[in-house]
């Protein structure tokens, strides 16, 4: 896909994903993106756009983040011909698993991923939907790091800028479809 094609697909995604404020609490302006999910045309056109700068770099794993990232990573993971590998909240999978503790902004989470999930990997590519402050994504680096593997790029639909998401992701490949 060349750039200009990427391009004009960013721009009908902006123009599709809903601005929700105040929620889910006051002050918060939400993106949604279930507008360009219920858009099949669109939705098939979003995953090629993200899958695209990625092919022929050796991904052989798309590692996504429940529970809106597994929405976009499956379907890139099938664009890419990759194992597609869920990171889910504690306790949901079924077999032993690796663990990350990560402190959010008030308290801290966890997520798993199976121990064995990312046997054989050679390249490890995160897709989430947005990209806010990085935390969940930086610990879901730390995750693959710690099953073995090595994340080679992060890609999302959407990246809210000021929220600074992309330098704690510093020292590896961001991509992210369109930028608010």
């Amino acid at each position: 896909m060349d750039t200009n094609e990427r391009a004009a697909i960013a721009d009908e995604v902006r123009r599709t994903v809903r601005a929700i404020p105040d929620f889910p609490k006051p002050g918060i302006l939400f993106r949604d993106i279930t507008p360009v999910l219920a858009n099949p045309s669109l939705f098939g056109k979003v995953m090629v756009a993200i899958a695209s700068p990625f092919e022929g770099q050796g991904i052989t794993h798309v590692v996504s983040i429940e529970s809106r990232g597994f929405i976009l990573g499956a379907p890139v993971a099938l664009e890419l011909r990759a194992a597609f590998v869920p990171v889910r909240k504690p306790g949901r999978l079924p077999s032993a698993t690796v663990r990350e503790d990560y402190t959010l902004e008030y308290g801290t989470d966890a997520l798993e991923m199976h121990a064995d999930a990312l046997r054989g990997a050679k390249g490890v590519l995160v897709v989430d939907d947005v990209l806010a402050t990085g935390g969940t994504a930086a610990a879901t680096c730390r995750l693959v790091e710690r099953a073995g593997g090595k994340v080679f790029a992060y890609a999302f639909m959407i990246e809210l800028a000021a929220l600074g998401g992309r330098a704690r992701l510093a020292g590896t490949r961001t991509d992210s479809l369109i930028t608010y």
